[in-house]
């Protein structure tokens, strides 16, 4: 048994990632976003998405919570079309930080020829929340981090960076006040042309101050037009089930202000589509901005999370931009199916706990994936984000070559609150059968056992049904599915800021495995 090295899963990512961005018919984004914008461009949990263009070429980063590997990277021709082409940290999280990976801000210096990679995450050493920079060459390439910028106190999080007039850089980020009932400043602050160092003194652009607004101002994004600077911004509750998130804009004609707010604000609400809308990116492209932001789509709600939604801005004649508020969800609704035999290796897709050193092989024998009594005691865990409320995870689990139990599982939180501990509902077999559970606080609850005769290869099923019900049944080498359990509900289980995962776990002693034969996740 071998410690995942994570340079392997990154070298099968780039020659993965080569294949995928060739394209032999290059149609520009004006040509493609002279149509309707299918939504969403960015399914599933893509939560505070932001994007770049670097030549013909446009990419995409969002949050990743607690799910290595971190910052996913997007490429698209189009800005509707995207696919995964590399991680930020595709090894492991940086050493001074600990979880909260929050919020990525791609930045394209042209001159240099780099890509820098603003993100917010929290200090080991004084637990703060903070604003941290990495940079590569490439956006396919390998990222090297500069370690934190900023951590105040109360936390530093959503960066941003942008240039004045002078073509002097800045940082912005938001002040966490909220987190202590406080006001949450924004604040902007010179930065050196290495993004190693921030210079001078920082200075507050504006707070929140409007009722709309509520508790709190985040997530800016800056550009230049009309001899303005403008940034949109999000306001009131983003994560949760109650969240109220709505987006507003402000302009100064001098970056350091003072800076207008939009009398007409919010400019981005709620429709019949799409609910609590914010925190993005404004991209201008052949003279026309777009702005990619997440949202929940309202029918699948927070058991997928936070999708990444493209929409155009209109400009009012008093130069103010807004939206008309018309996002629609018009792309076609489900899981893509996905099957994995682990014969190639680790498939990129596949997510663990930032905090667990996965140690697996893969091979001709498929994943032997080693087990543990992390993650809350529901064990080693290797899961995807959902994009549906419909689909079925099917597994294979090779009894007599597993020690541990194993299964698969739909993972959530113990409740929807910030920090919330993960919790799940899943299916295990082991030497002794079958059984249904709840692993919540660190306790588990079975709640269904069936004694197996034959061992071998036993394959499991999970159905979800409305993003929340689940079904289980089971079937041997020989034989059909046969049900088991009844139905069970995972509503209680919908965590604070991110969707449902669902995949693998192996749960036993250190030196204990499980061998996962095959695994599919298809649409219903």
């Amino acid at each position: 048994m071998k410690s995942i090295f994570y340079s392997i899963i990154y070298l099968l990512l780039m020659a993965s990632c080569q294949q995928n961005t060739t394209k032999d018919n290059h149609e520009s984004a004006g040509n493609l976003l002279s149509r309707t914008i299918v939504n969403p461009v960015l399914p599933g949990d893509r939560p505070d998405p932001t994007v770049i263009q670097v030549g013909e070429e446009f990419y995409a980063s969002t949050t990743s919570n607690e799910w290595a590997p971190l910052f996913p990277i997007y490429n698209s021709s189009d800005l509707q079309e995207w696919e995964l082409v590399n991680y930020v940290f595709p090894d492991r999280a940086p050493e001074w930080a600990k979880n909260n990976f929050w919020a990525p801000e791609l930045s394209y210096d042209k001159a240099q020829g780099k890509i820098y990679a603003y993100y917010t995450a929290r200090d080991k050493s004084s637990n703060r929340l903070s604003v941290a920079v990495a940079s590569s060459d490439s956006p396919t390439g390998i990222f090297e981090d500069h370690g934190p910028l900023v951590a105040q106190e109360f936390g530093s999080i959503d960066a941003y960076e942008v240039r004045d007039y002078e073509g002097k850089i800045y940082v912005l980020w938001k002040e966490d006040g909220n987190s202590q009932g406080l006001p949450t400043p924004i604040w902007a602050q010179e930065i050196n042309a290495q993004r190693t160092h921030l210079l001078g003194q920082p200075v507050v652009l504006f707070k929140n101050d409007q009722p709309w607004e509520k508790n709190l101002v985040e997530g800016v994004s800056v550009f230049k037009e009309n001899g303005y600077f403008y940034a949109t911004y999000a306001a009131g509750a983003c994560c949760d089930r109650a969240c109220n998130y709505q987006t507003g804009v402000a302009r100064s004609e001098k970056l350091l202000g003072p800076w207008e707010k939009y009398e007409g604000n919010p400019i981005l609400t709620d429709n019949e589509d799409w609910h609590c809308a914010g925190h993005g990116t404004v991209l201008k492209v052949n003279e026309e901005h777009f702005m990619l932001y997440h949202a929940y789509n309202t029918e699948g709600s927070v058991f997928v999370g936070r999708e990444g939604v493209l929409e155009k801005l209109v400009w009012r004649d008093d130069q103010w931009p807004v939206f008309e508020n018309k996002a629609t969800y018009t792309r076609g609704k489900g899981m893509i199916d996905f099957d994995d035999d682990f014969q190639q290796g680790l498939h990129p897709l596949w997510q663990w706990r930032v905090t667990q050193d996965i140690v697996f092989e893969t091979g001709e024998n498929g994943l032997i994936l080693e087990a543990s009594e992390d993650n809350e005691n529901m064990g080693s865990l290797l899961v995807q984000s959902t994009k549906s409320t419909d689909y079925a995870l099917e597994s294979t689990i090779n009894v007599d070559q597993s020690d541990a139990k194993g299964g698969i599982l739909l993972v959530g939180a113990a409740n929807n609150g910030f920090g919330a501990p993960i919790a799940g509902i899943g299916i295990a077999v082991g030497k002794s059968g079958l059984e249904l559970f709840e692993a919540r606080d660190q306790e588990e609850t079975i709640l269904y056992q069936k004694e197996l005769d034959s061992k071998g290869l036993i394959t499991i099923k999970m159905e979800v049904a409305a993003g929340h019900l689940l079904s289980f049944a089971y079937k041997t080498e020989q034989g059909s599915w046969e049900s088991i359990g009844e139905e069970l509900d995972a509503n209680h289980l919908v965590p604070w800021g991110m969707g449902f995962r669902l995949g693998m776990f192996a749960k036993g002693k250190e030196n204990q495995s499980v061998n996962f034969i095959q695994t599919s996740i298809t649409n219903h």
